[in-house]
């Protein structure tokens, strides 16, 4: 595991939807319509994220208008939907926002997340992803996705650039 200093170099991060920032369950009611459940605590965390000057995105291999809708909730405007492979989708990603791999963090929870995880400079996965996900991750969060993992990915990154205090003192808590 890398220590919580690789999060300096941080400026931008991108996360897998379903199983990070949902548990991974896929429900359709009886008309066929999917939903899904976020945490409200990886909500505050990305705004607190954006709000630092930073900047969010949202990587999937399925295609959903609650992704959308989401993510138009909480201002983040780097999404990309329906990308099996997702290495070259992050690496064009990349290239528009003009990043270095170094500056990126990446979270995800399985398989299809392996490629790009790997590619950027802190490569996340949550508690609960798969096996060889974890194994291969720079940083493994105890919480685990779809709980509030994201808040804690951002959490750790704040605090390792020192900025987390900062941001606290918003609500009303003097920095430490």
């Amino acid at each position: 595991m890398s220590t919580p200093a690789t999060a300096q170099e941080v400026v931008f991060i991108l996360s897998d939807v379903d199983g990070v920032l949902t548990d991974g369950g896929i429900i359709y009611d009886n008309q066929g319509i999917e939903t899904k459940r976020f945490h409200t605590r990886d909500g505050l965390g990305i705004k607190l994220w954006t709000q630092a000057g930073f900047r969010f995105g949202l990587l999937t291999g399925r295609v959903s208008h609650i992704v959308k809708l989401r993510a138009n909730e909480l201002g983040i405007d780097s999404v990309r939907q329906g990308f099996e492979d997702k290495l070259p989708a992050a690496c064009d990603l990349f290239e528009e926002l003009d990043l270095a791999a170094e500056q990126v963090c990446y979270i995800g929870d399985d398989l299809p997340d392996l490629p790009v995880m790997q590619y950027v400079g802190w490569g996340v996965a949550v508690a609960d992803a798969a096996p060889e996900v974890r194994a291969a991750a720079d940083y493994v969060t105890t919480t685990p996705g779809g709980q509030g993992a994201v808040r804690e990915v951002i959490e750790v990154a704040l605090k390792a650039k020192q900025r987390w205090g900062e941001l606290l003192t918003k609500y009303g808590i003097e920095e430490s």
